[in-house]
């Protein structure tokens, strides 16, 4: 009989208790992967997601023949495909890294009843029950959360766990096939390795890292780590990446570089803040944190909806984020946060239908800080009182995009448009936009609604659903 290591968010060598855990429990090692045929009927589902995974487990399994092992391959159900195989006298342990959504965690009670399981943790630095108030109950307010996940003991170098030189093989079984994979480029940005995640962590702590207090926000330079893809499907231990951002911190020889080391870190820590949201209090994958916003009166306009998502609202900075989701599968925290608001704020659209359109196309799609995030921005999550958080999306071109070179990159029409103009094309005279080539209306939409307008409309509809509760 073998041990088996369920792969499911975890797939690296580095770092990996639920990996070290089998192998520690002596005999053969069986490294499955389950096609599970319940993933392309998830309203979550990302073809684009499921392309780089597919890529990941390939490249797995070249670091695993490298070790004398290779990965297994198996379709179907998780409890009845393991069940099977413990049938059969091939399961003994089943060993895995421990879920936090909803559907994670209950996949993990139905294969316990069928074999032996071990859940590790290793998703996150603390697991999610671990971080707490005195009394026991969860933090739902990110500050104190933070300031008690900073004051456990810090995790360090020796903390990580190295990659296994060997891994006992799981003998003669039949590999199993993984999927063809859809027809999306990933390669280019995110090389869909484990040694590929590494070697970015390690670029951006020995340098980049030390500006990005300062210029985290910025949508016109690459100032932030680009790991996410990376810590979604566990190429990279959050462990290991706390680790290299409080060495940089030591290595700091000026406080702008602390604050740029602390302030990655900080990131971490939302990841880990959102994770143990979602543990306990998995009624936020369908609702508001804050059920009293579940009685906001929220606007039906698909030609809105549609706009948003294919980035034709007249506002040159949500629309070039929108495209550059659609085009690359991920886009920057700040631009996230733009056009959440114009989608929640602007448009009057439920928080859900975005929440729902960037899991279908981010490759860093991740349940619990997708979630946050929206909530976080539409005013319905963990935050005290941030109904009247409205982003103006001309304010933030002008701040985060002055010059109008990542609205050029992803909004062809405005190319030659003076900066003077780019970010309010609308009000271009006649003569400019002719010498532009630019006609608003014909070649660039006008804005399909007026931010001030709009804003009073969600004050007032935020206003009636807290009347309400």
């Amino acid at each position: 009989m073998a041990q088996v290591w369920w792969i499911r968010r975890d797939a690296r060598l580095h770092d990996n208790p639920a990996l070290i855990a089998a192998i520690e429990a002596g005999g053969p090692v069986l490294p499955l992967f389950i096609v599970d045929p319940a993933f392309p009927r998830s309203p979550f589902f990302s073809e684009r997601r499921w392309a780089f995974l597919l890529d990941v487990l390939r490249s797995l399994d070249a670091d695993l023949r490298a070790r004398g092992s290779r990965l297994i391959v198996r379709r179907g159900d998780p409890s009845s495909v393991i069940g099977a195989l413990r049938a059969e006298g091939l399961a003994e342990t089943v060993f895995t890294q421990a879920d936090v959504s909803p559907l994670g965690r209950a996949r993990e009670r139905a294969v316990a009843e069928v074999a032996p399981l071990r859940a590790l943790q290793g998703l996150t630095v603390r697991p999610p029950d671990v971080v707490h108030k005195q009394d026991g109950d969860p933090y739902t307010v990110f500050t104190p959360y933070g300031r008690a996940w900073r004051n456990l003991p810090l995790p360090t170098a020796g903390d990580v766990l190295p990659a296994p030189e060997r891994i006992p093989s799981p003998g003669d079984l039949d590999d199993g096939e993984l999927p063809a994979n859809p027809e999306y480029r990933h390669a280019d940005r995110f090389p869909a390795s484990e040694a590929g995640a590494r070697a970015r962590l390690t670029a951006f702590a020995d340098g980049p890292i030390q500006d990005y207090a300062a210029g985290r926000n910025q949508l016109d330079t690459s100032m932030t780590s680009s790991l996410s893809p990376y810590f979604r499907f566990g190429l990279l231990s959050a462990r290991e990446a706390a680790v290299a951002a409080l060495q940089a911190r030591r290595r700091a020889r000026s406080d702008e570089a602390r604050r740029g080391a602390d302030t990655w870190l900080n990131e971490l820590i939302w990841r880990e803040f959102y994770a143990q949201i979602l543990y306990h209090f998995p009624r936020v994958r369908g609702a508001s944190f804050r059920p009293e916003y579940d009685r906001v009166q929220w606007r039906d306009d698909p030609d809105g909806l549609a706009a948003w998502q294919e980035g034709r609202t007249g506002y040159p900075v949500v629309d070039a984020a929108m495209r550059q989701l659609r085009e690359t599968g991920w886009i920057h925290n700040r631009a996230r946060m733009i056009v959440a608001s114009f989608l929640v704020k602007d448009l009057l659209i439920d928080w859900r239908a975005g929440e729902r359109w960037f899991m279908a196309h981010l490759l860093d799609g991740d349940p619990g800080s997708n979630n946050g995030g929206w909530q976080w921005t539409a005013g319905t999550g963990t935050d005290a009182a941030p109904y009247f958080r409205i982003f103006n999306p001309i304010t933030q071109s002008k701040k985060f995009d002055p010059e109008g070179a990542f609205i050029r990159r992803h909004v062809p029409e405005l190319r030659a448009v003076p900066v003077d103009y780019l970010h309010e094309p609308w009000k271009m005279p006649d003569a400019v936009q002719a010498e532009a080539g630019c006609r608003i209306g014909r070649d660039y939409p006008g804005p399909i609604v007026d931010h001030g307008a709009a804003r009073q409309r969600t004050l007032d509809a935020y206003a009636a659903a807290r009347e309400d509760s």
